[in-house]
């Protein structure tokens, strides 16, 4: 099969090769999906450059985690009723070394899910950490339901996932937005309110929500915490998939006088149930009239290198995927 990987950590151009392999086998309880998009998260190309100092995990990796395509082999306890569906995927590069950004790609039928003909191979490949990191982020602290929920960030991939899910489960959503460019993209996920980032952020969320918000879904949880905290209901609550600095200063007591729960949320570590959920969700979200993701770029395998620094350096909003 053809696939790209690399076997050191650096550059896109400096270590991502692209050639052949030999196709994977399915083991027991593992699916074989031929691959027709892989979807590109930042997360993948922070593993590229070691951002987060774990160094190369196996000697060879073949990155992305995310994927869509169709079943063509089945692994022992598997059922043969999925030979032919067509399929998205998460977490196949997650504690694993072959992810998706190959011709063939094998992953346990744990984390396969059935994607429905009306949605395409390319939104169906963009689907995986957004989605999940998304779902747990709405719901880790509890139902939503009739409550203000703020998702900061909300036009990036999981701010307009935690949007779609939190209107879903019946919260007032508000999401926060960098640029007017981005409010169509935050409206059409489900937010009730848009507002943009500045001065007079405090001001109109005190006036949608005057005795608070009672959970807030963050992206960038260094810079938004103080933030947060004022706007936030007493027991309130911060679920932060992100952050624009490694080692964020919190206001401790502030937090702690107002009986404020943080929860820091791993796509990667999210717990079975959950990630199942989110994924039966997601897939009612889409089947429900949601549109899903704007793609931005799509690239030939050949061409990862040039798709790794669309990711690193966005020109366009929207998702970057792999067309194999």
């Amino acid at each position: 099969m053809r696939a790209a990987w690399y076997e050191r950590q650096g550059t896109a151009r400096d270590v991502l090769q692209v050639g052949s392999m030999a196709d994977p086998t399915p083991g027991a309880g593992e699916i074989r999906i031929r691959m027709a998009a892989s979807g590109i998260n930042p997360g993948d190309t922070k593993k590229r450059v070691n951002a987060f100092g774990y160094g190369m995990p196996y000697p060879r990796v073949i990155p992305h985690s995310d994927g869509a395509g169709v079943v063509d082999a089945v692994g022992d306890g598997v059922s043969s009723e999925w030979i032919a569906q067509r399929v998205w995927c998460f977490g196949a590069q997650s504690y694993r070394a072959f992810g998706t950004a190959a011709e063939y790609a094998v992953v346990p039928v744990s984390l396969v899910v059935p994607l429905a003909a009306s949605v395409s191979f390319e939104q169906g490949a963009c689907l995986g950490i957004p989605a999940i990191t998304a779902h747990r982020c709405v719901h880790v602290a509890g139902p939503v339901e009739g409550r203000w929920v703020l998702v900061q960030g909300g036009a990036g991939a999981v701010g307009v996932c935690a949007v779609q899910l939190a209107r879903r489960a019946g919260a007032r959503v508000i999401a926060t937005i960098r640029s007017a460019g981005d409010e169509e993209t935050a409206r059409q996920a489900g937010a009730h309110h848009v507002l943009s980032t500045g001065a007079a952020l405090l001001e109109r969320i005190r006036e949608l929500a005057p005795d608070g918000v009672d959970h807030i879904v963050e992206v960038a949880f260094g810079a938004n915490v103080g933030t947060d905290l004022e706007v936030l209901a007493l027991n309130g609550s911060i679920a932060t998939y992100a952050t624009d600095a490694a080692t964020p200063s919190i206001p401790f007591w502030p937090l702690l006088f107002k009986n404020i729960r943080v929860f820091f949320v791993g796509s990667d570590d999210v717990p079975a149930d959950a990630k199942a959920a989110a994924a039966r969700d997601i897939n009612k979200a889409l089947a429900g009239g949601w549109a899903g993701f704007n793609i931005a770029s799509r690239f030939p395998l050949d061409a990862i290198a040039a798709a790794h620094d669309a990711v690193d350096a966005p020109t366009t909003r929207g998702r970057v995927v792999i067309i194999l």
